[in-house]
Protein backbone atom coordinates (compact mmCIF):
# COMPACT_ATOMS: atom_id res chain seq x y z
CA UNK A 1 0.00 0.00 0.00
CA UNK A 2 1.29 3.49 -0.99
CA UNK A 3 1.82 6.25 1.50
CA UNK A 4 -0.96 8.84 -0.23
CA UNK A 5 -3.14 6.28 0.23
CA UNK A 6 -2.78 5.61 3.92
CA UNK A 7 -2.44 8.88 4.05
CA UNK A 8 -5.90 9.14 2.55
CA UNK A 9 -7.43 6.69 4.08
CA UNK A 10 -6.86 8.18 7.53
CA UNK A 11 -8.30 11.07 5.91
CA UNK A 12 -11.69 9.30 5.71
CA UNK A 13 -11.13 7.36 9.03
CA UNK A 14 -11.28 11.26 10.72
CA UNK A 15 -14.11 12.54 8.51
CA UNK A 16 -16.08 9.58 9.16
CA UNK A 17 -15.73 9.76 13.05
CA UNK A 18 -16.36 13.31 12.99
CA UNK A 19 -19.72 12.63 10.93
CA UNK A 20 -20.87 9.58 13.63
CA UNK A 21 -19.96 11.80 16.25
CA UNK A 22 -23.00 14.75 15.31
CA UNK A 23 -25.64 14.25 17.89
CA UNK A 24 -28.70 15.47 16.66
CA UNK A 25 -31.75 16.65 18.82
CA UNK A 26 -34.79 18.45 18.07
CA UNK A 27 -37.12 20.76 20.48
CA UNK A 28 -41.10 19.96 20.60
CA UNK A 29 -42.91 23.33 20.07
CA UNK A 30 -46.93 23.63 20.57
CA UNK A 31 -48.45 25.83 18.04
CA UNK A 32 -49.81 28.06 20.86
CA UNK A 33 -46.89 28.20 22.86
CA UNK A 34 -45.35 30.87 24.28
CA UNK A 35 -42.21 29.85 22.50
CA UNK A 36 -43.81 29.71 19.32
CA UNK A 37 -45.08 32.96 19.98
CA UNK A 38 -41.65 34.88 20.44
CA UNK A 39 -40.55 32.91 16.97
CA UNK A 40 -43.37 34.07 15.11
CA UNK A 41 -43.09 37.26 16.58
CA UNK A 42 -39.14 37.64 15.83
CA UNK A 43 -39.64 36.10 12.13
CA UNK A 44 -42.49 38.33 11.01
CA UNK A 45 -42.59 42.22 9.54
CA UNK A 46 -45.69 42.50 10.86
CA UNK A 47 -45.48 41.19 14.04
CA UNK A 48 -47.82 38.58 15.75
CA UNK A 49 -51.85 38.19 15.55
CA UNK A 50 -53.63 40.58 17.83
CA UNK A 51 -55.76 37.52 18.52
CA UNK A 52 -53.32 34.88 19.84
CA UNK A 53 -55.63 32.54 21.83
CA UNK A 54 -55.23 32.11 25.50
CA UNK A 55 -54.38 28.64 26.44
CA UNK A 56 -57.30 26.53 27.56
CA UNK A 57 -59.46 29.06 26.40
CA UNK A 58 -62.73 28.60 23.89
CA UNK A 59 -60.92 30.39 20.83
CA UNK A 60 -57.76 28.29 21.36
CA UNK A 61 -60.10 24.71 21.20
CA UNK A 62 -61.95 26.30 18.04
CA UNK A 63 -58.78 26.96 16.28
CA UNK A 64 -57.21 23.41 17.54
CA UNK A 65 -60.29 22.09 15.43
CA UNK A 66 -60.05 24.10 12.29
CA UNK A 67 -56.80 22.89 11.68
CA UNK A 68 -57.93 19.10 12.32
CA UNK A 69 -60.36 19.69 10.06
CA UNK A 70 -58.08 21.02 7.66
CA UNK A 71 -56.13 18.60 7.63
CA UNK A 72 -58.49 15.56 7.52
CA UNK A 73 -59.83 17.45 4.31
CA UNK A 74 -55.60 16.87 2.84
CA UNK A 75 -56.08 13.47 4.02
CA UNK A 76 -59.32 12.11 3.00
CA UNK A 77 -59.64 14.24 -0.38
CA UNK A 78 -62.45 15.22 -1.69
CA UNK A 79 -66.22 14.48 -0.61
CA UNK A 80 -67.98 14.49 -4.07
CA UNK A 81 -66.45 14.00 -7.22
CA UNK A 82 -68.57 16.78 -8.85
CA UNK A 83 -71.43 19.17 -7.53
CA UNK A 84 -73.42 21.27 -10.04
CA UNK A 85 -76.35 24.05 -8.81
CA UNK A 86 -79.51 22.92 -7.29
CA UNK A 87 -81.66 23.10 -10.08
CA UNK A 88 -79.54 21.01 -12.79
CA UNK A 89 -76.01 21.06 -14.77
CA UNK A 90 -77.83 22.80 -17.41
CA UNK A 91 -76.37 26.04 -19.05
CA UNK A 92 -78.60 27.95 -21.48
CA UNK A 93 -78.04 30.61 -24.17
CA UNK A 94 -80.72 32.92 -24.63
CA UNK A 95 -79.28 35.03 -28.32
CA UNK A 96 -78.70 38.61 -28.51
CA UNK A 97 -80.82 39.82 -25.58
CA UNK A 98 -78.86 38.35 -23.19
CA UNK A 99 -75.44 39.19 -25.33
CA UNK A 100 -74.87 35.25 -26.48
CA UNK A 101 -73.55 34.01 -23.22
CA UNK A 102 -74.39 30.89 -21.48
CA UNK A 103 -76.63 31.13 -18.17
CA UNK A 104 -77.40 28.72 -15.49
CA UNK A 105 -79.86 28.73 -13.01
CA UNK A 106 -78.55 28.97 -9.63
CA UNK A 107 -80.24 28.30 -5.52
CA UNK A 108 -78.72 31.02 -2.85
CA UNK A 109 -80.23 31.65 0.80
CA UNK A 110 -82.67 30.73 2.95
CA UNK A 111 -85.79 30.08 2.34
CA UNK A 112 -83.50 29.96 -1.15
CA UNK A 113 -84.06 32.40 -3.98
CA UNK A 114 -83.81 31.76 -8.04
CA UNK A 115 -81.14 33.79 -10.03
CA UNK A 116 -80.43 33.22 -13.67
CA UNK A 117 -76.77 33.96 -13.88
CA UNK A 118 -74.19 34.49 -16.47
CA UNK A 119 -71.19 31.94 -16.55
CA UNK A 120 -67.70 33.99 -16.58
CA UNK A 121 -64.38 32.57 -16.46
CA UNK A 122 -62.69 35.86 -17.04
CA UNK A 123 -63.76 36.79 -13.89
CA UNK A 124 -63.80 36.15 -9.52
CA UNK A 125 -66.88 37.02 -7.80
CA UNK A 126 -70.53 35.82 -7.95
CA UNK A 127 -72.69 38.89 -7.65
CA UNK A 128 -76.44 38.94 -8.03
CA UNK A 129 -78.96 42.24 -8.47
CA UNK A 130 -79.44 43.16 -4.26
CA UNK A 131 -81.14 46.01 -2.72
CA UNK A 132 -80.95 47.83 -6.13
CA UNK A 133 -80.09 51.64 -6.36
CA UNK A 134 -79.48 50.60 -10.22
CA UNK A 135 -80.11 47.13 -11.81
CA UNK A 136 -81.44 45.76 -14.98
CA UNK A 137 -84.65 45.42 -15.22
CA UNK A 138 -85.95 42.14 -13.57
CA UNK A 139 -89.63 41.29 -15.23
CA UNK A 140 -90.06 38.47 -17.80
CA UNK A 141 -92.34 40.89 -20.09
CA UNK A 142 -88.75 43.14 -20.27
CA UNK A 143 -87.27 40.14 -22.34
CA UNK A 144 -88.60 38.07 -25.17
CA UNK A 145 -86.79 34.57 -24.20
CA UNK A 146 -88.18 34.44 -20.44
CA UNK A 147 -91.30 32.89 -18.76
CA UNK A 148 -90.87 33.70 -15.06
CA UNK A 149 -89.66 37.12 -13.62
CA UNK A 150 -86.00 37.55 -12.49
CA UNK A 151 -84.98 38.07 -8.93
CA UNK A 152 -83.53 40.27 -6.37
CA UNK A 153 -81.25 39.25 -3.74
CA UNK A 154 -82.03 40.49 -0.27
CA UNK A 155 -79.75 39.29 2.49
CA UNK A 156 -82.52 40.57 5.40
CA UNK A 157 -84.73 37.97 3.74
CA UNK A 158 -82.42 35.36 4.38
CA UNK A 159 -81.38 33.37 7.91
CA UNK A 160 -78.17 32.28 6.73
CA UNK A 161 -76.92 35.45 5.23
CA UNK A 162 -74.14 37.90 7.20
CA UNK A 163 -72.11 40.46 6.10
CA UNK A 164 -68.25 40.54 5.37
CA UNK A 165 -66.75 43.09 6.94
CA UNK A 166 -63.53 45.30 6.52
CA UNK A 167 -61.77 43.19 8.43
CA UNK A 168 -61.84 40.18 6.14
CA UNK A 169 -58.95 38.63 4.46
CA UNK A 170 -61.06 39.11 1.19
CA UNK A 171 -62.33 42.07 1.31
CA UNK A 172 -59.96 43.99 -1.25
CA UNK A 173 -61.41 47.57 -0.20
CA UNK A 174 -60.40 47.02 3.84
CA UNK A 175 -57.76 49.87 3.23
CA UNK A 176 -60.71 52.81 2.45
CA UNK A 177 -63.16 51.61 5.47
CA UNK A 178 -63.68 54.15 8.11
CA UNK A 179 -64.63 50.78 10.59
CA UNK A 180 -62.66 47.62 10.39
CA UNK A 181 -66.31 46.70 11.58
CA UNK A 182 -67.90 48.35 8.16
CA UNK A 183 -69.52 46.05 5.74
CA UNK A 184 -67.02 45.15 2.81
CA UNK A 185 -67.83 47.34 -0.36
CA UNK A 186 -66.73 46.21 -3.57
CA UNK A 187 -66.33 47.46 -6.82
CA UNK A 188 -65.57 45.98 -10.24
CA UNK A 189 -64.92 47.39 -13.63
CA UNK A 190 -64.97 44.97 -16.37
CA UNK A 191 -63.32 45.33 -19.83
CA UNK A 192 -66.70 46.04 -21.88
CA UNK A 193 -66.39 50.04 -21.51
CA UNK A 194 -68.33 51.74 -18.56
CA UNK A 195 -69.60 48.12 -17.63
CA UNK A 196 -69.70 47.51 -14.16
CA UNK A 197 -71.45 46.33 -10.79
CA UNK A 198 -70.88 47.47 -7.57
CA UNK A 199 -72.21 46.54 -3.74
CA UNK A 200 -71.57 44.88 0.07
CA UNK A 201 -69.79 41.34 0.26
CA UNK A 202 -72.05 39.09 1.60
CA UNK A 203 -71.78 35.58 2.86
CA UNK A 204 -74.66 33.42 2.38
CA UNK A 205 -75.17 29.61 1.19
CA UNK A 206 -75.48 28.38 -2.71
CA UNK A 207 -77.58 25.17 -2.77
CA UNK A 208 -75.52 23.05 -4.81
CA UNK A 209 -76.32 18.67 -6.04
CA UNK A 210 -74.52 16.01 -5.95
CA UNK A 211 -76.83 14.07 -8.16
CA UNK A 212 -76.59 11.11 -6.04
CA UNK A 213 -79.16 8.61 -5.08
CA UNK A 214 -79.27 8.91 -1.64
CA UNK A 215 -81.56 11.85 -1.73
CA UNK A 216 -80.66 12.72 1.70
CA UNK A 217 -76.82 12.97 1.13
CA UNK A 218 -77.51 14.58 -2.69
CA UNK A 219 -77.89 18.32 -1.65
CA UNK A 220 -75.30 20.71 0.02
CA UNK A 221 -75.65 24.03 1.18
CA UNK A 222 -72.40 25.36 0.82
CA UNK A 223 -70.93 28.96 2.82
CA UNK A 224 -69.57 30.81 -0.41
CA UNK A 225 -68.77 34.86 -0.63
CA UNK A 226 -70.81 36.91 -2.68
CA UNK A 227 -71.98 40.03 -3.96
CA UNK A 228 -74.58 42.66 -3.03
CA UNK A 229 -74.92 43.82 -6.25
CA UNK A 230 -76.26 47.24 -5.26
CA UNK A 231 -75.66 49.17 -8.49
CA UNK A 232 -74.88 48.09 -12.19
CA UNK A 233 -73.43 50.08 -15.39
CA UNK A 234 -73.07 49.42 -18.85
CA UNK A 235 -74.08 46.66 -20.75
CA UNK A 236 -75.21 45.50 -16.98
CA UNK A 237 -78.26 47.32 -17.61
CA UNK A 238 -79.18 46.56 -21.09
CA UNK A 239 -79.47 42.78 -21.20
CA UNK A 240 -76.24 41.18 -20.41
CA UNK A 241 -76.42 39.47 -17.18
CA UNK A 242 -78.91 40.85 -15.86
CA UNK A 243 -80.15 38.66 -13.25
CA UNK A 244 -76.41 38.56 -11.83
CA UNK A 245 -72.78 36.79 -12.88
CA UNK A 246 -71.39 34.08 -11.78
CA UNK A 247 -67.42 34.57 -11.27
CA UNK A 248 -65.40 31.11 -12.31
CA UNK A 249 -61.61 32.65 -11.91
CA UNK A 250 -59.12 31.39 -10.38
CA UNK A 251 -59.02 34.13 -7.57
CA UNK A 252 -59.81 33.42 -3.69
CA UNK A 253 -62.93 34.96 -3.40
CA UNK A 254 -64.43 32.51 -6.10
CA UNK A 255 -67.29 29.95 -5.38
CA UNK A 256 -64.62 27.33 -6.86
CA UNK A 257 -62.01 28.28 -4.81
CA UNK A 258 -64.25 28.17 -1.41
CA UNK A 259 -65.93 24.62 -2.31
CA UNK A 260 -62.16 23.22 -3.09
CA UNK A 261 -61.20 24.89 0.38
CA UNK A 262 -64.04 22.92 2.07
CA UNK A 263 -63.06 19.95 0.85
CA UNK A 264 -66.38 19.25 -1.43
CA UNK A 265 -64.75 18.89 -4.38
CA UNK A 266 -61.29 18.70 -6.71
CA UNK A 267 -60.34 22.15 -7.61
CA UNK A 268 -61.70 21.86 -10.86
CA UNK A 269 -64.46 22.68 -13.18
CA UNK A 270 -66.16 22.00 -16.92
CA UNK A 271 -67.92 23.55 -19.22
CA UNK A 272 -69.53 22.34 -22.01
CA UNK A 273 -71.37 24.28 -24.87
CA UNK A 274 -73.43 23.01 -27.40
CA UNK A 275 -74.38 23.99 -30.72
CA UNK A 276 -77.75 24.20 -30.27
CA UNK A 277 -77.15 26.91 -27.27
CA UNK A 278 -78.13 23.78 -24.78
CA UNK A 279 -74.60 23.01 -22.76
CA UNK A 280 -73.65 21.95 -19.18
CA UNK A 281 -71.81 22.75 -15.69
CA UNK A 282 -69.61 20.51 -13.17
CA UNK A 283 -67.95 21.64 -10.35
CA UNK A 284 -64.62 19.20 -9.58
CA UNK A 285 -64.95 17.46 -12.96
CA UNK A 286 -61.24 16.91 -13.60
CA UNK A 287 -62.08 15.51 -17.28
CA UNK A 288 -61.73 12.06 -19.15
CA UNK A 289 -58.23 10.82 -19.37
CA UNK A 290 -57.95 10.89 -22.81
CA UNK A 291 -58.82 14.92 -22.83
CA UNK A 292 -55.75 16.86 -24.52
CA UNK A 293 -54.43 19.18 -22.26
CA UNK A 294 -52.09 22.67 -22.16
CA UNK A 295 -50.80 24.02 -19.42
CA UNK A 296 -51.84 27.80 -18.17
CA UNK A 297 -48.97 30.70 -18.65
CA UNK A 298 -48.38 33.44 -16.55
CA UNK A 299 -48.57 37.31 -17.11
CA UNK A 300 -45.83 39.10 -14.65
CA UNK A 301 -45.03 35.81 -13.23
CA UNK A 302 -48.39 35.59 -11.91
CA UNK A 303 -51.39 33.09 -12.57
CA UNK A 304 -54.32 35.42 -12.33
CA UNK A 305 -56.54 34.23 -15.16
CA UNK A 306 -56.92 31.27 -17.84
CA UNK A 307 -54.17 31.96 -20.57
CA UNK A 308 -53.09 30.02 -22.60
CA UNK A 309 -49.90 29.71 -25.42
CA UNK A 310 -50.95 29.01 -28.76
CA UNK A 311 -48.01 28.34 -31.00
CA UNK A 312 -49.44 28.92 -34.09
CA UNK A 313 -53.04 28.68 -36.03
CA UNK A 314 -53.55 26.10 -39.16
CA UNK A 315 -56.37 26.79 -41.94
CA UNK A 316 -57.20 23.50 -43.65
CA UNK A 317 -53.94 21.81 -43.82
CA UNK A 318 -52.00 25.03 -44.03
CA UNK A 319 -49.99 25.76 -40.64
CA UNK A 320 -49.02 29.68 -40.53
CA UNK A 321 -45.90 31.67 -39.80
CA UNK A 322 -46.72 34.55 -37.12
CA UNK A 323 -49.63 33.08 -35.79
CA UNK A 324 -48.73 32.52 -32.21
CA UNK A 325 -50.58 34.26 -29.28
CA UNK A 326 -51.55 34.31 -25.43
CA UNK A 327 -55.01 34.27 -25.30
CA UNK A 328 -57.51 34.32 -21.95
CA UNK A 329 -60.21 31.53 -22.28
CA UNK A 330 -63.39 33.67 -21.01
CA UNK A 331 -66.83 31.61 -21.18
CA UNK A 332 -68.05 35.85 -20.39
CA UNK A 333 -66.49 37.11 -23.93
CA UNK A 334 -69.47 36.06 -26.39
CA UNK A 335 -67.00 35.64 -29.33
CA UNK A 336 -63.24 35.01 -30.22
CA UNK A 337 -60.51 37.65 -30.97
CA UNK A 338 -56.93 37.75 -31.68
CA UNK A 339 -53.58 40.53 -31.95
CA UNK A 340 -53.32 42.10 -34.58
CA UNK A 341 -50.85 40.48 -36.55
CA UNK A 342 -52.12 36.74 -36.16
CA UNK A 343 -55.82 38.21 -37.20
CA UNK A 344 -54.54 39.29 -40.51
CA UNK A 345 -52.41 36.55 -41.54
CA UNK A 346 -55.29 33.75 -40.46
CA UNK A 347 -58.40 35.67 -41.91
CA UNK A 348 -56.48 36.69 -44.86
CA UNK A 349 -55.15 32.39 -45.79
CA UNK A 350 -58.71 31.72 -44.72
CA UNK A 351 -60.33 34.38 -47.36
CA UNK A 352 -58.26 32.79 -49.52
CA UNK A 353 -59.48 28.85 -49.00
CA UNK A 354 -62.50 29.75 -49.29
CA UNK A 355 -64.63 29.30 -52.34
CA UNK A 356 -66.59 32.35 -52.53
CA UNK A 357 -66.37 35.08 -54.41
CA UNK A 358 -65.97 38.28 -52.26
CA UNK A 359 -67.02 39.55 -48.71
CA UNK A 360 -69.58 41.32 -48.07
CA UNK A 361 -71.27 43.58 -45.03
CA UNK A 362 -74.16 42.58 -43.03
CA UNK A 363 -75.74 45.78 -41.50
CA UNK A 364 -75.51 45.02 -37.86
CA UNK A 365 -72.31 42.82 -37.59
CA UNK A 366 -69.42 43.41 -36.63
CA UNK A 367 -66.92 41.04 -38.31
CA UNK A 368 -65.08 42.05 -41.08
CA UNK A 369 -64.78 38.65 -43.36
CA UNK A 370 -68.09 37.99 -44.22
CA UNK A 371 -69.61 36.47 -47.32
CA UNK A 372 -73.61 36.06 -49.15
CA UNK A 373 -74.55 32.98 -50.04
CA UNK A 374 -77.05 32.02 -53.28
CA UNK A 375 -78.64 28.91 -51.77
CA UNK A 376 -79.53 27.73 -48.41
CA UNK A 377 -76.79 25.10 -48.42
CA UNK A 378 -73.55 26.47 -46.44
CA UNK A 379 -70.36 25.84 -48.69
CA UNK A 380 -67.13 23.85 -47.92
CA UNK A 381 -65.33 25.71 -44.65
CA UNK A 382 -61.63 25.51 -43.54
CA UNK A 383 -60.94 24.19 -40.76
CA UNK A 384 -59.64 26.12 -38.04
CA UNK A 385 -56.88 24.04 -35.65
CA UNK A 386 -54.90 25.92 -32.94
CA UNK A 387 -51.76 24.49 -32.49
CA UNK A 388 -50.39 23.87 -28.15
CA UNK A 389 -46.91 22.65 -27.03
CA UNK A 390 -46.53 18.98 -26.92
CA UNK A 391 -48.58 18.33 -29.98
CA UNK A 392 -52.02 18.75 -28.08
CA UNK A 393 -54.33 20.33 -31.32
CA UNK A 394 -57.85 22.06 -30.79
CA UNK A 395 -59.85 21.97 -34.00
CA UNK A 396 -62.63 24.47 -33.73
CA UNK A 397 -65.78 23.09 -33.86
CA UNK A 398 -67.53 25.76 -36.31
CA UNK A 399 -65.31 28.84 -36.68
CA UNK A 400 -68.48 30.93 -38.74
CA UNK A 401 -71.74 32.63 -37.40
CA UNK A 402 -74.48 32.04 -40.39
CA UNK A 403 -76.53 34.95 -40.93
CA UNK A 404 -80.11 34.57 -41.78
CA UNK A 405 -82.54 37.00 -43.59
CA UNK A 406 -86.35 36.63 -44.35
CA UNK A 407 -85.68 34.07 -47.31
CA UNK A 408 -83.85 32.07 -44.49
CA UNK A 409 -79.84 31.43 -44.30
CA UNK A 410 -78.54 34.43 -46.30
CA UNK A 411 -75.13 34.19 -45.38
CA UNK A 412 -72.24 33.90 -42.84
CA UNK A 413 -69.08 35.48 -41.05
CA UNK A 414 -65.70 34.16 -39.74
CA UNK A 415 -66.45 34.90 -36.44
CA UNK A 416 -62.88 36.08 -35.31
CA UNK A 417 -62.37 39.97 -34.27
CA UNK A 418 -59.09 42.03 -33.79
CA UNK A 419 -58.15 42.06 -30.10
CA UNK A 420 -56.70 46.05 -29.15
CA UNK A 421 -53.71 44.18 -27.35
CA UNK A 422 -51.11 41.54 -27.54
CA UNK A 423 -53.93 39.12 -25.75
CA UNK A 424 -56.34 37.39 -27.63
CA UNK A 425 -59.13 35.87 -26.04
CA UNK A 426 -61.22 32.17 -27.27
CA UNK A 427 -64.15 32.90 -26.10
CA UNK A 428 -68.01 31.13 -25.72
CA UNK A 429 -68.26 30.28 -29.59
CA UNK A 430 -65.14 28.95 -30.06
CA UNK A 431 -65.41 26.57 -26.90
CA UNK A 432 -67.84 25.10 -28.40
CA UNK A 433 -68.38 21.07 -28.87
CA UNK A 434 -65.85 20.55 -26.10
CA UNK A 435 -65.95 19.47 -22.88
CA UNK A 436 -63.84 22.39 -21.16
CA UNK A 437 -61.78 21.20 -18.37
CA UNK A 438 -60.49 24.24 -16.66
CA UNK A 439 -57.82 22.63 -13.55
CA UNK A 440 -57.15 24.53 -11.37
CA UNK A 441 -54.78 22.48 -8.88
CA UNK A 442 -52.62 21.66 -11.73
CA UNK A 443 -52.66 25.16 -13.70
CA UNK A 444 -53.68 23.19 -16.84
CA UNK A 445 -56.87 23.69 -19.36
CA UNK A 446 -58.00 20.40 -20.86
CA UNK A 447 -60.24 19.42 -24.01
CA UNK A 448 -62.33 16.75 -25.29
CA UNK A 449 -65.10 16.42 -27.74
CA UNK A 450 -68.30 16.02 -26.38
CA UNK A 451 -72.24 16.44 -26.77
CA UNK A 452 -72.56 17.21 -23.26
CA UNK A 453 -74.23 14.58 -21.54
CA UNK A 454 -75.50 14.77 -18.05
CA UNK A 455 -72.85 13.42 -15.76
CA UNK A 456 -74.74 12.95 -12.86
CA UNK A 457 -76.83 10.18 -15.18
CA UNK A 458 -73.07 7.91 -14.85
CA UNK A 459 -73.90 5.74 -11.72
CA UNK A 460 -70.38 4.90 -11.75
CA UNK A 461 -68.88 8.33 -11.47
CA UNK A 462 -70.75 10.37 -8.81
CA UNK A 463 -68.64 9.72 -5.15
CA UNK A 464 -71.18 9.35 -2.39
CA UNK A 465 -70.37 11.48 0.53
CA UNK A 466 -68.87 9.71 3.21
CA UNK A 467 -70.05 8.38 6.20
CA UNK A 468 -68.16 10.51 8.75
CA UNK A 469 -68.88 13.48 6.44
CA UNK A 470 -71.34 16.27 8.84
CA UNK A 471 -74.86 16.73 8.51
CA UNK A 472 -76.23 18.98 5.50
CA UNK A 473 -76.33 21.90 5.83
CA UNK A 474 -72.60 22.67 6.21
CA UNK A 475 -71.38 24.72 8.70
CA UNK A 476 -70.33 28.68 7.27
CA UNK A 477 -67.32 28.11 9.80
CA UNK A 478 -65.29 24.73 11.06
CA UNK A 479 -66.60 24.71 14.31
CA UNK A 480 -67.96 21.73 15.88
CA UNK A 481 -71.69 22.13 17.47
CA UNK A 482 -74.17 20.46 19.71
CA UNK A 483 -77.28 19.94 19.51
CA UNK A 484 -78.00 22.99 21.29
CA UNK A 485 -75.99 25.60 19.80
CA UNK A 486 -73.13 25.82 21.70
CA UNK A 487 -69.35 24.81 20.85
CA UNK A 488 -67.83 21.87 21.53
CA UNK A 489 -64.28 20.97 22.87
CA UNK A 490 -62.67 18.53 21.55
CA UNK A 491 -61.82 15.37 23.96
CA UNK A 492 -58.25 16.10 25.43
CA UNK A 493 -56.08 12.85 25.79
CA UNK A 494 -53.44 14.58 28.44
CA UNK A 495 -52.99 17.71 28.93
CA UNK A 496 -49.00 18.66 27.64
CA UNK A 497 -46.11 19.74 29.99
CA UNK A 498 -45.93 24.22 30.72
CA UNK A 499 -42.56 23.70 29.32
CA UNK A 500 -41.36 21.69 26.25
CA UNK A 501 -38.60 19.49 27.02
CA UNK A 502 -35.81 18.72 24.45
CA UNK A 503 -36.05 15.24 22.53
CA UNK A 504 -33.73 12.77 23.54
CA UNK A 505 -30.75 13.01 21.76
CA UNK A 506 -30.42 10.47 18.89
CA UNK A 507 -26.72 8.80 18.85
CA UNK A 508 -25.92 5.83 16.54
CA UNK A 509 -23.91 3.42 18.50
CA UNK A 510 -21.06 1.53 16.74
CA UNK A 511 -18.05 -0.18 18.91
CA UNK A 512 -15.43 0.55 15.90
CA UNK A 513 -16.91 4.62 16.31
CA UNK A 514 -16.11 4.48 20.17
CA UNK A 515 -12.51 4.35 19.20
CA UNK A 516 -10.72 7.73 19.79
CA UNK A 517 -8.90 9.83 17.36
CA UNK A 518 -5.67 9.61 18.95
CA UNK A 519 -5.55 6.24 18.42
CA UNK A 520 -6.52 6.32 15.08
CA UNK A 521 -3.84 7.99 14.00
CA UNK A 522 -1.72 5.41 15.99
CA UNK A 523 -3.01 2.98 14.37
CA UNK A 524 -2.60 4.68 10.77
CA UNK A 525 0.97 5.64 11.63
CA UNK A 526 1.75 2.08 12.60
CA UNK A 527 1.00 1.06 9.58
CA UNK A 528 2.55 3.30 7.86
CA UNK A 529 5.84 2.03 9.10
CA UNK A 530 5.51 -1.26 8.55
CA UNK A 531 4.64 -0.74 5.18
CA UNK A 532 7.82 1.28 4.15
Amino acid sequence: MSLQNLILLLLMVIAVHQAVSITFTSRLLHRFSEDMKTLRVSGSTTGVRASWPEKWSMEYYQELVSGDFQRQKMKLGSRFQWLFPSEGSKTIELGNDFGWLHYTWIDIGTPSVSFLVALDAGSDLLWVPCDCIQCAPLSASYYGSLDKDLNEYRPSKSSTSKHISCSHNLCDSGQSCQSPKQSCPYVIDYTTENTSSSGLLIQDVLHLSSGCENSSNCTIQAPVILGCGMKQSGGYLSGVAPDGLFGLGLGEISVLSSLAKEGLVPNSFSLCFNEDGSGRIFFGDEGPASQQMTSFVPLDEKYEAYIVGVEACCIGNSCLKQTSFKALIDSGTSFTYLPEEAYENIVMEFDKRLNVTSTVSFKGYPWKYCYKISTDAMPKVPSVTLLFPLNNSFVVHDPVFPIYGDQGLAGFCFSILPADGDIGILGQNYMTGYRMVFDRDNLKLGWSRANCQDLSNDKEMPIAPAKETPPNPLPANEQQSAPGGHAVAPAIAGRAPSKPSAAAPCIIPSSFYSIRLPHLILLVLCLVSTCV
